[in-house]
C-alpha cells in the first residue's frame, strides 16, 4: 500500500452505543487516532439534469470514528463528536410553565450508533443501529467527511 492510497475494509461487529469493529488492523497499518468514515451502502448516484447520463457517484457517510484499540487484524473505533444540549430551563419567559425560570443546564453527549437516541444502555442491538456489519468504511483524510448534517440511514 503506497501513502496515497486510502485503508477500505468493513464493519465487522457493533459492540454499544458508541463502538463498533471494523475488519482492518495494525497489519493494514491502522494506528490509534486515525479515523474511519462508516459509509451509506449505496452512496449517491449522480445524474446530469440535462441528459440523465450518470456522471458519478458521491459516497455518503454515516457516521465517523477513530480508532482506540489495535489488533493485527482489527480495530476498535468509537464515536467522537460531542454536541452540546440543553436539559435545564429556558431562562427566559418562553411559553409554558416547566423550566420557565430555572436557567439552561447545558451538559455534553457523545454522538452515538442508535437510530433513535435514547437513554444510554451498555450494549445496543444491530437492529438499534444505523450502522450495519458489512457497511463500508474508508479511512478519513483531512475535512472530507466534516461534521454536518445528521447521519443518514439506509432505507
Amino acid at each position: 500500500m503506497t501513502s496515497t492510497e486510502r485503508l477500505h475494509g468493513a464493519v465487522a461487529a457493533i459492540l454499544n452505543r458508541q463502538e463498533l469493529v471494523i475488519n482492518l488492523g495494525s497489519d493494514n497499518g491502522v494506528t490509534e487516532g486515525m479515523r474511519f468514515a462508516i459509509l451509506n451502502r449505496r452512496g449517491v448516484d449522480i445524474k446530469d439534469p440535462n441528459t440523465d447520463e450518470l456522471l458519478g457517484s458521491v459516497d455518503v457517510p454515516k457516521v465517523v470514528v477513530e480508532a482506540v484499540r489495535i489488533q493485527p487484524r482489527i480495530t476498535v473505533a468509537r464515536t467522537f463528536r460531542v454536541t452540546r444540549r440543553n436539559v435545564g430551563g429556558t431562562g427566559s419567559l418562553g411559553i409554558g410553565l416547566s423550566g420557565l425560570f430555572e436557567p439552561p443546564k447545558w451538559v455534553e453527549v457523545r454522538e452515538s450508533l442508535r437510530s433513535q437516541e435514547k437513554p444510554a444502555i451498555a450494549e445496543l442491538d444491530e437492529s438499534e443501529s444505523y450502522v450495519k456489519v458489512g457497511d463500508p468504511v474508508v479511512e478519513v483524510r483531512g475535512e472530507e467527511f466534516a461534521f454536518g448534517d445528521p447521519p443518514v440511514a439506509d432505507s
